[in-house]
């Protein structure tokens, strides 16, 4: 079997075209065609539904990408060097939810590029669920998710916790808001929230349906600046970590909301597809760094 046959079918998989496909191996779109029907007469199966648009495997494809990752994945690992220690010159495909995205591009990017020079490092920021169906495509090698406190991490991922994570629930003084304030109370009033998908929303939405009440949505913004601009004008209350709100200079403007029974909150993780061969390094050393960022010990988990 043709290695190259197997990069191009990948990149196909994973872009859904061949010009995206053939950008990213810097290969003539016929090149990328003729490598895979190559690759469809060694394995005597058609891989690609080419009716659908974007392109996407058949049965028998989705077998055989997951086979070509593992077998892409170890040739690289073999051709680097199976010493721990030995060199590492690969991409490194990293995506981060919104609200972390921040913290994860200052200190740990630069751990890794201090640790590991010769990676290629790939940022994308989405969603938890985004980023998860990315790892799942192969289009990320791993991501750093938020999932409800108490929930395992997705069946068929492996990688390390980092530990809770919290948000400020906060209101302009022209709201009226109590203070403090149970949900039945927080119920009454709009919210200016992230964009569905965002963990801390289903978070919150999740515990206003639980006891029977509506979370009304004024605005769905995913700038924290934007988000509590909003608040302060008082169109509703906002959610905010920490650690932006004490960076944002409209913190003055606004007053932090207590719920002594309500604390919103998620579990962060960096989570990945195993195996992760020679990746496992800078994984660890990213997940390390971001959890010192976030204040938080990183806990290895199976």
């Amino acid at each position: 079997m043709n290695i190259r046959e197997l990069e191009a079918f990948l990149a196909v998989v994973e872009t859904g075209s061949i010009v995206a496909a053939s950008a990213r191996l810097h290969v003539t779109q016929p090149g990328i065609t003729r490598r895979i029907q190559s690759l469809e007469e060694r394995l005597g199966a058609t891989l690609l539904d080419r009716q659908s648009k974007p392109l996407k495997p058949t049965a028998a494809g989705r077998q055989a990408y997951e086979h070509g990752r593992q077998v892409l994945r170890a040739l690289g690992d073999l051709m680097e060097g199976v010493s721990p220690h030995g060199p590492l010159q690969r991409e490194l495909r990293i995506g981060v939810v919104p609200y972390l995205s921040e913290t994860a591009l200052v200190g740990p990017m630069d751990r890794l590029r201090a640790d590991y020079p010769r990676l290629s490092l790939r940022m994308a920021s989405g969603w938890s669920p985004q980023l998860l169906a990315q790892i799942t495509q192969g289009a990320l090698d791993a991501a750093v998710v938020c999932l409800p406190d108490g929930a395992p991490e997705p069946e068929g991922l492996a990688g390390q916790e980092l530990g809770v994570q919290r948000v400020l629930l906060v209101a302009a003084a022209s709201l009226n808001v109590p203070n403090p304030a149970d949900l039945a109370m927080l119920a009454k009033y709009p919210w200016v929230t992230n964009e569905n998908g965002c963990g801390f929303r289903t978070y919150i939405r999740n515990h206003f349906e639980a006891q029977g009440l509506h979370l009304d949505i004024a605005a769905e913004v995913q700038s924290a600046d934007l988000r509590l601009s909003l608040v302060a004008r008082g169109m509703g209350i906002g959610i905010v970590t920490p650690a932006a709100f004490a960076a944002n200079p409209r913190r003055d403007d606004v007053r932090i909301i207590d719920t002594p029974a309500f604390t919103p909150q998620v579990r962060a993780w960096l989570l990945h597809r195993p195996p992760a061969g020679q990746l496992a390094r800078p994984l660890a050393v990213f997940a390390q760094a971001l959890a010192e960022a976030l204040d938080q010990p990183a806990s290895i988990v199976a």
